[in-house]
């Protein structure tokens, strides 16, 4: 394998948060320009209550992250110290927050977790499987959190959308699309995995003679090759393990989910919304995450925080909605942006320079 250490050490620069920091101020900024109203605010009450549930959402943070560092723990065997993954977790999700949401820090993970002292093959079987991981959480909860709401409305903005048919509803065309694309995904990944993966292989590289996509043959080639290594792996694996892998996946989803309500709880009170309320918006936010994952901002930067404002609005007061998207990104998003600034000169220092001089 090339040894792209410098290149990859250069794209986590924590130079590298200024421009989502920017992105996402200034477009918070115009928000609240454009559709501030006198009197909006007046929904708003801060007591300890509110402090109560603040902290809550900070937790949830919290829970998300200790899921993931449990999950890498559990498909590494235990090779990484609760320290290690700790640092593999912040440094991924440092990586995810400077890069564009489709691209994300997954390309690096393999680096990150093989730094941490578990070999290339292994790093590379373990970020496949924490993916196959998340798009089957995706592709499992969203249709059960459709059927228990049973309503229609999840991908209207508005009342007036509401009417729309559904092939009409772009909105709906956009999650159904991207649900697909996973369901296959996550398929595909299944296959590999766990049936024939040497025969994934096979038709991978017959994909990629195709002219226009040749030239990425190679990186096809490697893929496979991964595939074949992740299957070794883990395909021998016991049910109870994977249970608690996805056990680990589904509280880390689930939690950061919860966020947003519990922001909403904090600012508007616990009985502004009703239950069903409360998981017709953890409904919603599984769509937002959808519409995120195409955004060419790092880590969704000013595109989140309008989705958020465009896609909440039946459940926050007018004018609020700006104002709750900041402190959402605030409590689930810059907080990584902080700590890789410390973590990564740190971490460099450490694996590289350290090393070195040794």
């Amino acid at each position: 394998m090339t040894d792209n250490s410098g290149k990859i050490i250069k794209s986590i620069s924590p130079s590298k948060i200024i421009l989502p920091v920017l992105i996402g101020l200034s477009v918070t900024g115009y928000l609240l320009y454009k559709e501030f109203e006198p009197g909006s605010f007046k929904f708003v009450s801060f007591t300890a209550w509110s402090f109560f549930w603040l902290i809550i959402s900070f937790i949830l943070m919290g829970v998300r992250d200790f899921g993931y560092m449990l999950r890498i723990r559990i498909l590494t065997n235990n090779e990484l110290t609760w320290r290690k993954a700790f640092n593999v977790i912040m440094l991924w999700e440092f990586t995810s927050a400077i890069t564009p949401s489709a691209i994300g820090g997954t390309s690096v993970a393999i680096f990150f977790i093989n730094k941490e002292g578990v070999r290339v093959g292994r790093s590379t079987a373990v970020v496949m499987v924490t993916s196959f991981l998340d798009e089957l959480y995706f592709i499992l909860t969203f249709p059960i959190i459709l059927f228990l709401l049973g309503r229609s409305d999840v991908f209207v903005l508005d009342a007036a959308e509401a009417s729309v048919p559904w092939y009409q509803n772009e909105f709906f065309l956009l999650a159904m699309g991207g649900y697909i694309v996973k369901l296959l995904y996550t398929l595909v990944l299944s296959y590999g995995l766990f049936i024939n993966p040497r025969g994934l292989k096979w038709l991978l590289l017959m994909i990629f003679k195709l002219p226009i996509i040749r030239k990425w043959r190679p990186q096809a080639n490697e893929s496979g090759t991964d595939l074949i290594e992740t299957s070794k792996e883990f395909s021998g694996w016991p049910f109870s393990k994977w249970l608690k892998a996805f056990g680990a996946t589904f509280f880390s989803w689930t939690a950061r989910y919860w966020v947003v309500n519990t922001l909403i709880i904090t600012f508007l009170g616990i009985k502004w919304l009703g239950w069903e309320d409360h998981i017709h918006v953890f409904a919603k936010q599984l769509v937002m995450w959808i519409m995120m994952l195409i955004s060419p901002t790092p880590g969704g930067s000013g595109f989140a925080e309008y989705v958020f404002k465009e896609f909440l609005a039946a459940f926050i007061p007018v004018g609020t909605g700006v104002a709750m998207a900041f402190f959402w990104r605030m409590v689930s998003y810059y907080p990584y942006l902080f700590l890789g600034t410390f973590m990564v000169p740190r971490w460099i220092r450490k694996h590289f320079l350290t090393r070195k001089a040794k």
